[in-house]
């Protein structure tokens, strides 16, 4: 395997990189030696298995931090890139931005047996799935941090145009993330950064699972891709990293299925 980022110093900033895309993602860059730092949100229960999987991403050769924080808090976000920027001194760099972030509110407009959502789920799933984004964007790029030619990668779904039953704010979420990305790629081309969102297919992950009726969603999917089987977080990784080399230099603020073509069907 070739480990083009062995001598370069580069890092990959994860948020939301303790399971699912994010994970997957922090495994095959740091393969490919490239320094790992997730910020994820988990319970003190499932810490023990989540740093076994922060050990595997060691024993590839390469620097992890991680900070178990809410990523949304203007402070805990400033404590991060000082200590990132205290760790890379004069020549680490970000290269990878990558937001794996699933937190929001998974409720129903209309409903007589549970809560209904509100005005606030919509702002709190927004603020987490998509503008948080473009916070973390700004923080790292006011702090000089961002390699000479970084890359900024958010993954969507296709809940961005589709009507899902309890997916309303979530899928408001994916299309404003969708938007913020783009004015990313617009605005900050000039300084080298490139931003693209992945729309992974329906993959069995801890966020799939949390949606209602998620196994109607799986069969479904089963049924219509064209290779009837479900994304795998490796499929999305495997493009991020694809995203991350020089040759990917000239794809700036795309939507790119990664769903083996279940899209089309």
């Amino acid at each position: 395997m070739v480990k083009e980022f062995q001598t370069k110093n580069y890092w990959a900033l994860i948020l939301g990189g303790s399971s699912g895309l994010g994970l997957a993602t922090a495994k095959k860059l740091a393969k490919h030696r490239m320094n790992i730092c997730i910020i994820h949100r988990n319970r003190k229960a499932e810490l023990p298995a989540i740093e076994k999987e922060f050990l595997s991403i060691k024993n590839e050769g390469v620097e992890i931090l991680s900070f178990n924080i809410d990523a949304f808090k203007e402070e805990n976000r400033q404590a991060v890139l000082r200590q990132l920027k205290e760790t890379f001194g004069a020549k680490g760099k970000i290269k990878m931005l990558v937001h794996s972030v699933a937190k929001g509110n998974l409720k129903p407009m209309i409903t007589d047996k549970k809560p209904a959502l509100k005005n606030d789920d919509f702002q709190l799933t927004i603020n987490a799935m998509a503008i948080s984004l473009y916070d973390w964007t700004k923080a790292v790029f006011l702090k000089k941090l961002f390699a000479a030619d970084a890359r900024i990668v958010s993954f969507t779904s296709e809940g961005n145009t589709k009507a899902w039953p309890n997916y309303a704010a979530v899928s408001a979420a994916k299309a404003t993330l969708e938007a913020i990305t783009r004015n990313i790629a617009l605005e900050f081309a000039p300084y080298g950064i490139r931003a693209n969102c992945i729309q992974a297919g329906v993959t069995d992950t801890a966020s799939l699972r949390a949606i209602p009726d998620s196994e109607k969603i799986k069969e479904y999917s089963l049924h219509r891709n064209p290779f009837r089987r479900l994304t795998n977080p490796e499929d999305v990784a495997d493009v991020v990293y694809l995203l991350s080399k020089d040759e990917a230099a000239w794809i700036n603020g795309c939507v790119i299925p990664v769903d083996g073509g279940e899209h089309i069907s």
